[in-house]
C-alpha cells in the first residue's frame, strides 16, 4: 500500500496486530457490558417515548395504561434474559440464535434467523444514531437542523472506532455508557426523593399542553389494538439482548459464565431504568404526540411546525434537575453519546454473525477475514454502508425508523427459543441422571415460556406494525434470505465442480503434447525474453504468432525475423477487420479442436511499468487476450514480464515505504546491541 494511504490508515485505526495476539482482545465483564449491552441499556431513552406516542392517539386519558404496559415489557425482558442465559451456556461458540436454530430446526430456520438478525443490526445502527441526534438536538439546534448529515458523520466516526478493534472501542465506549446509567439512576432516585419525601411539584416542559386525540373515545377491540401497538413499541427496549449470545467468543474465560452474568446485569439495569422513566414521566405530566405540530395544544392553539418535540428522558430530566442545570446537561450529553454508542452492539454482532455465515458459505468469504486490528473489517464496512443508506432514505427520523424495528429480533427470539426446546428434548431422551434431568426440565420450561411469549409478541408486532413500516423489514429479510441462498448454491456448485476425484480423471492424465505459442507484435527485448523463456520450457511444438493489422509493419517484422535468423517458426494471421484478439482466440481454439489431448501454452510478453498512468498506455491487448483465453479449456496463459526503468523507480519507492515507519506502526522494544567485541575500560 502506498505511503499516501498508509499514513491515514495507521493514524485512524492504529498499527496492525499479529494473529497470535487475538487473545489480548478478549473482554472482561466490565467492558463487555457497554460493548454488547449498550443497545438495550440505551433504548430506555426512546422506548418510553414510543409507548406514550402511541397512547396519545386516544388522548390523555390513555396515559394511565402506561404503567401496565411497562409491567408487560418487564415480564418479557426477564423472560428473554432468562432464556438467553440457557443459550450462552449450551452454545458458547458465537453462533447464537443462528446456530441454535440451524442445529435444532434445520438450515432454513437458521437462515431465517440470520436474515432477521442482519436486518435488525442495520436498523439498530440507524435507529440508535437517529435517536441520539434528536436527543442532542434538544440542546444543540444545529444538530437537529442538519440531522441527516450529522447522523451519517456519526456512523463514519463509529466505523473508524470499531475498525480499531473490539477491546479498544469497548474501552472508549465504557465511560459514556456508565455515565448514562449513573445519570439515569441519579435522576430516578432524586426524582423519587423530591416527589415522595420533599413533596415537590415537578412539571415537565409539556405539562401544560393538551393533546388533541386522533381517535377519541376508543373502546373495545380498538382500545385493545391500541394498547397492543403501544406494547409492541415499548418492546424496542429488548433489542440487542441477542447480541451477547452471538458475542460469547469475545468474552474472557470462563466465557459462558461471564456472558450469562453480563446478560443478568444488563436485564436488571434496563428494567429498572425503563420503569423509573415511565413512572417519572407520569409524575411530571409529560405530553407526547405523533404529530406534535397539530396534536399538541397550548392556550387553545396548536404549537405549529416550528415546535421541536423533545424526547421523554429529556423532559423528565428537565423536570427533575431543572432546565440548564449541570446535571441536566451531563445527562443530555451522556444520553446522546450512549445512543450513538448503542449502535456498537450491532457493530459487534453484525460482523461476528457475518463471519460465521461466510464460514458456512452463505455470505462472501471476505466477511470471514480479520483486518489489521483483528476485527472483521469487511463486515463493519458493510454494516456502516447499509445503515447510512437507511438513514438517508428515512431522513434520520427515529419515529419512522422504529416502525421497521423489532420485527427481526422477535423472529430470532421465537425461533431460537423453539430450537432450545428441541435441544432439551433431545438431551432428555438420552439422559438418565436425575439431577441432570431436573436441571434440563427446568431449563426447558424457561425456554418453552420464552418461545410462547416471544411468539405471541411477534404476532402482535406483525399485526400492529405491518402497515406502519414493518413490511419493509420483512422485505429486507426476504432479500437477505434469497441472496444468502443464492450465494450458498454458487459455492456448493463450485465446490462440487472442483472437488478432487477419488479415481484418476482427465485432470490427472498427462497431456500428450504441449504446443507453445509466443505472441509477437515486433522484435524487441520483451519479445526476445519471451522466446528465450519458451525455449526453456522444452515444448513439443513452439511457434511465434503475429497478427497482420498493418501490412507494412508485418513485412518489416518478417524481414527482421529472417535477418536475425531466429530458429522459431513465425506464423502470421490475417485480420481484415484490424482485430487482434479475435484471430488469436480462433487460432488457439483451432489447435484445441485438431488435438483435444494437447495443451496449448500461450506466452505473452508484458511490460512492467511504475506509474498508474503508464498502465493506460501499455498492456491493453495483453489484458484483453488473457481475459478471453481464461474461458478457453486446455489453454494455459503465461505472462513474461519485462521491467522498464520506471518500474525500478517504483521499486525504490516501495523500498523506502518499507523502511519508513508510519505513525502508530512503530514496534517499540529493547534495542539490539551491535554484535562484535566489546571494549572494557
Amino acid at each position: 500500500m502506498s505511503k499516501l494511504t498508509d499514513v491515514p490508515k495507521r493514524i485512524l485505526i492504529g498499527r496492525a496486530l499479529r494473529s497470535d495476539r487475538l487473545g489480548e482482545t478478549l473482554l472482561p465483564k466490565r467492558v463487555a457490558l457497554p460493548v454488547f449491552a449498550s443497545d438495550p441499556l440505551s433504548s430506555v431513552a426512546y422506548a418510553p417515548g414510543e409507548v406514550l406516542l402511541v397512547l396519545s392517539i386516544a388522548g390523555l386519558s390513555a396515559y394511565h395504561f402506561s404503567p401496565w404496559i411497562a409491567v408487560a415489557v418487564v415480564v418479557l425482558m426477564f423472560t428473554v434474559v432468562a432464556s438467553y442465559r440457557q443459550n450462552v451456556r449450551e452454545y458458547p461458540s458465537g453462533g447464537g440464535d443462528y446456530e441454535v436454530a440451524t442445529t435444532n430446526l434445520g438450515p432454513r430456520s437458521g437462515l431465517t434467523v440470520a436474515s432477521a438478525l442482519l436486518v435488525d443490526y442495520v436498523l439498530t445502527v440507524a435507529v440508535s444514531i437517529s435517536s441520539g441526534i434528536e436527543n442532542l438536538g434538544s440542546a444543540v439546534p444545529f444538530v437537529v437542523e442538519n440531522k441527516v448529515a450529522c447522523a451519517i458523520g456519526v456512523i463514519v466516526l463509529l466505523t473508524l472506532m470499531n475498525l480499531r478493534g473490539v477491546k479498544e472501542s469497548g474501552t472508549l465506549f465504557a465511560i459514556p455508557t456508565y455515565v448514562f446509567v449513573a445519570g439515569v439512576f441519579l435522576m430516578i432516585t432524586w426524582g423519587a426523593f423530591r416527589g415522595i419525601v420533599l413533596g415537590d411539584d415537578m412539571r415537565a416542559p409539556t405539562a401544560d399542553f393538551e393533546i388533541k386525540p386522533e381517535h377519541p373515545g376508543l373502546a373495545g377491540f380498538a382500545l385493545v389494538f391500541l394498547l397492543l401497538r403501544a406494547f409492541s413499541s415499548g418492546c424496542a427496549a429488548l433489542t440487542g439482548v441477542e447480541a451477547i449470545s452471538n458475542g460469547v467468543p469475545a468474552f474472557r474465560k470462563p466465557k459462558s459464565r461471564n456472558a450469562a452474568t453480563t446478560l443478568a446485569m444488563m436485564g436488571l439495569l434496563a428494567v429498572t431504568m425503563f420503569c423509573g422513566i415511565i413512572a417519572l414521566a407520569a409524575a411530571t405530566d409529560v405530553r407526547m404526540a405523533e404529530n406534535p405540530a397539530k396534536d399538541l395544544i397550548h392556550d387553545g392553539a396548536p404549537l405549529g411546525p416550528d415546535y421541536v418535540q423533545d424526547p421523554v428522558i429529556s423532559q423528565v430530566a428537565e423536570a427533575v434537575f431543572g432546565h440548564g442545570s449541570l446535571l441536566f446537561m451531563i445527562l443530555a450529553a451522556a444520553t446522546a453519546l450512549v445512543l450513538f454508542l448503542a449502535a456498537n452492539t450491532a457493530y459487534n454482532g453484525f460482523p461476528l454473525l457475518g463471519s460465521i455465515l461466510a464460514q458456512d458459505r452463505y455470505l462472501p468469504r471476505q466477511l470471514h477475514t480479520r483486518g489489521d486490528r483483528l476485527a472483521f473489517s469487511n463486515g463493519i464496512l458493510l454494516l456502516a454502508g447499509a445503515a447510512a443508506l437507511l438513514v438517508w432514505i428515512y431522513g434520520a427520523d427515529s419515529t419512522r425508523l422504529i416502525q421497521l424495528y423489532i420485527v427481526g429480533v422477535f423472529v430470532s427470539f421465537t425461533l431460537s427459543q423453539t430450537g432450545m426446546v428441541r435441544h432439551w428434548n433431545r438431551l432428555l431422551a438420552v439422559e438418565n441422571d436425575p439431577a441432570r434431568r431436573r436441571h434440563m426440565i427446568r431449563s426447558r420450561a424457561i425456554n418453552t415460556f420464552g418461545a410462547f411469549f416471544t411468539g405471541l409478541v411477534l404476532v402482535v408486532v406483525l399485526v400492529t406494525k405491518f402497515t406502519h413500516g414493518a413490511w419493509v423489514a420483512l422485505l429486507g429479510m426476504c432479500i437477505f434470505y434469497a441472496t444468502m441462498t443464492a450465494i450458498r448454491r454458487h459455492y456448493d456448485r463450485v465446490a462440487e465442480e472442483i472437488a478432487a476425484p477419488e479415481v484418476p480423471g482427465d485432470d490427472m492424465v498427462r497431456p500428450s503434447r504441449v504446443h507453445s505459442v509466443v505472441l509477437i507484435s515486433r522484435i524487441h527485448r520483451p519479445t526476445l525474453r519471451a522466446l528465450a523463456y519458451a525455449r526453456l520450457m522444452r515444448s513439443d511444438t513452439l511457434e511465434a504468432l503475429s497478427v497482420n493489422v498493418d501490412p507494412e509493419e508485418t513485412r518489416a517484422l518478417r524481414e527482421e525475423w529472417e535477418r536475425r535468423g531466429i530458429d522459431v517458426p513465425l506464423k502470421v494471421l490475417d485480420s481484415p477487420y484490424r482485430e487482434v484478439t479475435r484471430p488469436v482466440i480462433e487460432y488457439v481454439k483451432g489447435l484445441r479442436r485438431e488435438s483435444p489431448r494437447d495443451v496449448v501454452s500461450v506466452i505473452i510478453p508484458e511490460y512492467v511499468v511504475g506509474h498508474w498512468y503508464e498502465h493506460l498506455l501499455h498492456n491493453q491487448s495483453a489484458l484483453r487476450l488473457k481475459g478471453r483465453l481464461l474461458f478457453t479449456p486446455g489453454v494455459m496463459v503465461t505472462s513474461v514480464p519485462y521491467q522498464l526503468q520506471s518500474s525500478e523507480a517504483a521499486k525504490k519507492r516501495a523500498r523506502r515505504r518499507q523502511e519508513w515507519a508510519a505513525p502508530g506502526s512503530v514496534r517499540r522494544g529493547p534495542k539490539e546491541r551491535a554484535k562484535g567485541p566489546s571494549s572494557h575500560t
